[in-house]
């Protein structure tokens, strides 16, 4: 396990670390040729495969924060596989994550292959229950769980922490399998109110779906990160947010995995 820097060590321990252990090592793969460098946290003493969550990276890559996410998963009696939506060395700084993420933005079909390629490496991992798998993600990560949704994927639930809530062509929410839950702030510049609203509308016209929003009063874009911390472009941390939704997607997972 990573040394983390204390604010995303404090985070850590509030999930007790299992009397087996976790384990944890970085691990390497590919899609369509791109190489990608993916994280693995499983607990250790277990007898037979678990369920499989992927944790999919905000705009700045696959970062100690990602990580930490994996272990806390770890330690709640999952397999959490990172994915590497960017591929391997691509860890963006915050000047330049708006672009590198804006490509896949702007390239669909690539987005979801990159997601979808991390998504069936977890599933060859022997920890994992390939009938039961689960996505979450943060900022670009949500966005991008949600995209793995849409695909069809044969995944049970998705959460999405602050990301954004495009909504899809039509009929395209009748493809998701997974029960989803959005965790969204009530000031956020980055997803508006009638973002919201319109993923609402989507799904709503979808009958037998799973679905859920959460919105946190008071909570800015990235409200899960530590040290995000520019309120003038609509990013603040908020800890009581951060709290309340990390438990609001454990008893989710619970529930459906």
């Amino acid at each position: 396990m990573p040394a983390y820097a204390p604010d995303l060590g404090r985070i850590l321990s509030r999930e007790p670390e299992p009397a087996g252990g976790t384990t944890s090592s970085e691990v390497a793969y590919s899609v369509d040729g791109t190489r990608c460098e993916g994280y693995l946290a499983t607990p250790a003493a277990v007898s037979g495969p678990v369920p499989g969550v992927l944790v999919v990276h905000d705009w700045n890559g696959v970062t100690d924060s990602v990580r930490m996410r994996c272990d806390m998963l770890a330690r709640l009696g999952y397999a959490a596989f990172a994915a590497d939506i960017f591929g391997a060395g691509v860890r963006p700084s915050d000047a330049e994550a708006g672009q590198v993420a804006g490509t896949y933005y702007g390239d669909r079909a690539l987005w979801r292959r990159r997601v979808v390629g991390a998504f069936d490496r977890m599933r060859e991992e022997p920890a994992v229950d390939t009938a039961r798998t689960a996505a979450i993600g943060y900022c670009f990560g949500g966005s991008t769980a949600l995209q793995l949704a849409r695909t069809g994927a044969e995944l049970r639930a998705v959460v999405s922490f602050h990301g954004g809530l495009a909504t899809g062509p039509e009929g395209e929410a009748e493809s998701i399998r997974a029960a989803l839950l959005i965790l969204t702030g009530a000031i956020d510049p980055v997803v508006p109110a009638e973002d919201v609203q319109a993923l609402e509308a989507e799904l709503g016209r979808v009958p037998d779906l799973d679905w859920q929003v959460v919105t946190y009063s008071g909570a800015m874009h990235a409200f899960s990160v530590p040290g995000a911390n520019a309120p003038d472009h609509g990013a603040q941390f908020d800890p009581r947010a951060e709290r309340r939704s990390w438990t609001a997607m454990k008893d989710f997972l619970a529930e459906v995995l």
